[in-house]
């Protein structure tokens, strides 16, 4: 069994943790990185025994790669991977897919019509956690969906990209966009959304630090989400999910489910593979049958963070259908 040789377009800290899960990975071998900054691209390379490169023009123009790893900042996204779907290979790309809808319209066509296999790094879909939440609730009736993303990450150097709205889209795009896709995958999809947002702690950046946002899901149930990168404490308010459906309820994080069985509380997890894992089998195989997060799916998640930056703009729920 051949390896599957795979490049990096990005070496940054999202980056490095796909490259140790793929060093782990039989069947996977790491053979050029790319990154405009030369010492994060040499520091890889060095790891990984890579070549390195900071031009990914330059990368592509290799015979031996199978599939490429872009792991790049919001505003960065669309040209690197059109140049990747030019050369015909499938491609991972780290979360959310693209600055603004244009962008990720344009590469969704471009993806179709190559029929490439593509994934998003939307993990969270692929843990144990989410499979026994999905089994629990693939009959149920859901009355609403309540998640939140609260973290630290908005503190820090105000001039860094992920603190400038028009670079980022703020949190709501940028991070909380984890829990916006749990809500869907396990919601099932987004008719409205009506968000409030307010800068109340991290004024000098141009990015609320406070994000509250209602949704109507197609079934007919409702959402509630409230995000905040100005907390300074741990994770573990981060991709945190209530579901109530019926008259019960699931709680879900991604180490565990918590659901009342017999009248007792109990917690649920089980084993599952890595979204590298999955993603590599994929192309070795040549079938995305296993990837939970193609690149068309994305754009939806991405359509609903959008769609509540506008809504808290305009003070006006907005249709995700508006977004294009």
């Amino acid at each position: 069994m051949s390896d599957v040789k795979i490049a990096f377009i990005g070496c940054g800290g999202n980056a490095n943790g796909h490259m140790n899960q793929l060093s782990q990975l039989e069947g996977a071998r790491i053979v050029a990185v790319c990154d405009v900054q030369p010492e994060r691209a040499q520091s890889a390379a060095e790891k990984h025994n890579a070549q390195p490169y900071t031009e990914h023009r330059a990368m592509l123009e290799r015979d031996d790669l199978d599939a490429v790893y872009l792991s790049l900042p919001v505003f960065a996204h669309g040209q690197p991977e059109l140049d990747v779907i030019a050369r015909g290979l499938p491609f991972f790309v780290e979360k959310p897919v693209a600055i603004n809808m244009d962008i990720a319209r344009e590469i969704q066509g471009q993806v179709a019509k190559e029929g490439l296999i593509t994934c998003v790094g939307y993990q969270l879909r692929y843990l144990g956690s989410t499979l026994i939440a999905r089994a629990i609730l693939r009959n149920a009736s859901l009355n609403m969906l309540v998640g939140k993303y609260w973290c630290s990450t908005g503190h820090g150097n105000p001039d860094a990209w992920l603190r400038q709205m028009n670079k980022s889209g703020g949190q709501l795009v940028e991070q909380a966009t984890h829990t916006i896709d749990m809500m869907r995958y396990m919601g099932g999809e987004v008719n409205t959304v009506y968000a409030m947002q307010a800068n109340r702690f991290l004024t000098a950046t141009d990015c609320p630090d406070v994000n509250s946002v209602s949704m109507q899901f197609e079934s007919g149930a409702i959402g509630a989400l409230t995000a905040t990168w100005a907390y300074d404490g741990d994770w573990s308010n981060a991709n945190i999910l209530d579901v109530f459906y019926e008259a019960q309820l699931l709680n879900w994080n991604p180490s565990r489910v918590s659901v009342r069985e017999d009248g007792m509380w109990t917690e649920k997890t089980a084993p599952s593979p890595t979204i590298d894992e999955v993603f590599v089998e994929a192309v070795r195989s040549g079938t995305d049958a296993h990837i939970l997060s193609p690149y068309s799916d994305a754009v939806k998640t991405l359509a609903i963070s959008l769609a509540a930056n506008r809504s808290a703009q305009e003070n006006r729920p907005v249709s995700v259908s508006e977004i294009g």
